[in-house]
């Protein structure tokens, strides 16, 4: 038994004892044949969660974090003298734009409101006006406040006007349902450390094999990050071109075992059942959710700081962390704020548990409840 932690940071997320101890395997060359049956087996689940056509679909393994998706769709996805239009209403959406910064990508950066739903109108006219845009890019779940954006009305208007539509499901892949050709998505992209609740060390991106095998003909802007030369490679060899997180990957086939045992839609009610209790133990204590209902993704509240002179987060989380539970700073400039997360393998209860020390840790440091704003 590993000691349990229950994190409400956005990932990693809580793992089940069993997925951390399916790393521990005998060591195998990952140019065996045996691991590459495991690479197929992973990448099947894969699909299958977004409910992908194999025959359309493909998931395309890389070794690294969340943003290596981000850099990987943006940079190999764009052909030469068009443009990439990022809908961006939050802290990933805006790194982002900071990846065609470094690349030197032509982009629209389409900044809209942190705190609702982007204005399709906008998108629309955005997209009428800019016939050069070929690629439109967003974030399912701005994860710095849990934002939902609305993807399949996204997805429809950048179809509509001959777009590829990009997604960043990191935060809502394997947790929210997702339908990727219902949804008008073309490429969506998850990290193992987050819903499917494996370990960090291994990203992927599920998208269309007919875009992918276009982007032959695009222009190459790096040699490790380019999708086209991973996605051939696996498809000729079965493997991942370099060296991958090999028992990594053994954590993964078993957490997409127990994914699917448990099933689609018992994990998101469970997810909500976490994310209700996170969001009323939040008010119950008086503090301010950043994102209105109706417009969050049911996985992550940002709860502004409260107007105490004694008010320290940092002391706050140190209590929390020392008793087994993490929480995490906002990703708002110039705002205060803390957020609590619904991934991992964690349930009400644990909710239940965390409340009674957050409780303990504001009384410890002489915060007044009900929390105060000022008005």
């Amino acid at each position: 038994m590993v000691k349990r932690n229950v994190l409400l940071n956005p990932g990693p997320a809580t793992t089940t004892d069993t997925v951390k101890m399916a790393q521990v395997v005998p060591d195998i060359c990952p140019r065996e044949k045996e691991f590459v049956a495991v690479m197929r087996e992973v990448e099947d689940g894969l699909l299958r969660i977004v409910h992908a056509d194999p025959e359309e679909y493909a998931a395309v393994l890389f070794c690294g974090s969340g943003t290596i998706n981000m850099d990987i769709c943006l940079n190999s996805l764009l052909p030469a003298d068009k443009k990439i239009l990022i809908i961006n209403n939050g802290a990933y959406s805006s790194r982002a734009a900071e990846i065609c910064e470094y690349y030197g990508l032509p982009y629209l950066n389409l900044k809209q409101p942190l705190d609702r739903q982007p204005d399709l109108t906008v998108v629309e006219q955005t997209l009428k006006e800019n016939p050069d845009i070929a690629l439109v890019y967003t974030t399912h779940n701005e994860t710095g406040t849990g934002l939902l954006n609305p993807i399949r009305e996204i997805g429809a208007l950048a179809h509509r006007y001959h777009g590829v539509f990009v997604v960043d499901t990191t935060s809502t892949y394997a947790m929210r349902p997702i339908d990727i050709a219902a949804d008008e998505v073309d490429f969506c992209m998850a990290s193992a450390q987050k819903g499917i609740m494996a370990m960090t060390g291994l990203s992927f991106i599920i998208g269309r094999k007919s875009v992918i095998e276009a982007s032959a003909a695009y222009p190459k802007r790096s040699y490790y990050c380019n999708l086209y030369m991973q996605y051939e490679y696996a498809r000729a060899h079965g493997e991942m071109h370099f060296t991958p997180p090999v028992q990594v990957i053994y954590s993964v086939r078993q957490a997409l075992k127990e994914y699917f045992e448990e099933g689609e839609e018992r994990k998101w009610a469970r997810h909500c059942r976490v994310y209700r209790a996170i969001r009323n133990g939040l008010i119950s204590l008086g503090f301010r959710i950043y994102i209105p209902e109706g417009q969050e993704s049911g996985l992550v509240a940002a709860a502004l700081y409260p107007a105490d002179p004694r008010w320290d987060f940092e002391k706050i989380h140190d209590y929390c962390y020392e008793r087994g539970f993490t929480i995490y700073p906002g990703k708002v400039e110039k705002l205060g704020m803390f957020r609590l997360c619904a991934l991992g393998a964690i349930d009400e209860k644990d909710i239940e548990a965390f409340f009674a020390v957050f409780r303990e840790a504001l009384h410890a440091c002489g915060v007044s409840v009900p929390v105060r704003y000022e008005q």
